[in-house]
């Protein structure tokens, strides 16, 4: 596989790695919300299993589109420019704060086990479309955006926004756990 594919598959194993270590927090922690109206871990997993299923079938749509094109040359991939642009603000450290669509806002009782359970689901599928683009043109296949269908960009962006955005609310769901932790054990859900 092109060593760019194996680095979008090492930063999905990565957030895989992230949601089984909030795994082996207290059950308390997973429900905790840090703030009022701030999400808990648990939400902040299902809102990327919503995401996840709201791209999976967009991802699959630019294979197809993509295994039609002549095979790519041993050249790096690229994002195109509104690709580029949205991968800078979706910067995990924080970035540009990004209000949510309805359709991806999580319901305000989740479980971490079955969120987390799903995400391993997704999170599998998702690497083995990844491995399916090797060879094939990701960067010449210009795919609507599943959350504004006026914005496009290229398959590869968006094969590299996956991993950036999931690992962006991982770093929130660590936050309030982090939060839950320094309350200590005796913490109260505000």
């Amino acid at each position: 596989m092109d060593s760019q594919l194996i680095a979008i598959v090492d930063e999905l194993e990565s957030a895989r790695q992230r949601v089984h270590a909030l795994g082996r927090l207290p059950r308390e922690a997973w429900s905790f919300r840090p703030e009022p109206g701030a999400w808990t871990a648990a939400q902040c997993i299902e809102h990327l299993n919503l995401t996840s299923e709201m791209i999976l079938p967009l991802l699959a749509e630019g294979l197809v589109e993509a295994r039609k094109l002549p095979a790519r040359a041993p050249v790096p991939y690229w994002r195109d420019p509104v690709g580029w642009a949205i991968w800078k603000m979706m910067a995990p450290d924080g970035g540009k704060k990004i209000r949510t669509v309805a359709a991806l806002e999580p319901p305000a009782a989740c479980r971490f086990d079955v969120a987390a359970g799903r995400f391993e689901r997704l999170q599998s599928t998702i690497v083995e479309l990844v491995a399916a683009g090797h060879g094939l043109a990701l960067d010449q296949v210009r795919l609507p955006s599943p959350f504004d269908a006026r914005v496009r960009y290229n398959l590869y962006a968006i094969f590299t926004l996956t991993p950036r955005h999931q690992h962006r609310h991982l770093a929130q769901a660590e936050r309030a756990v982090e939060v839950f932790t320094e309350l200590g054990d005796g913490a109260s859900t505000p």
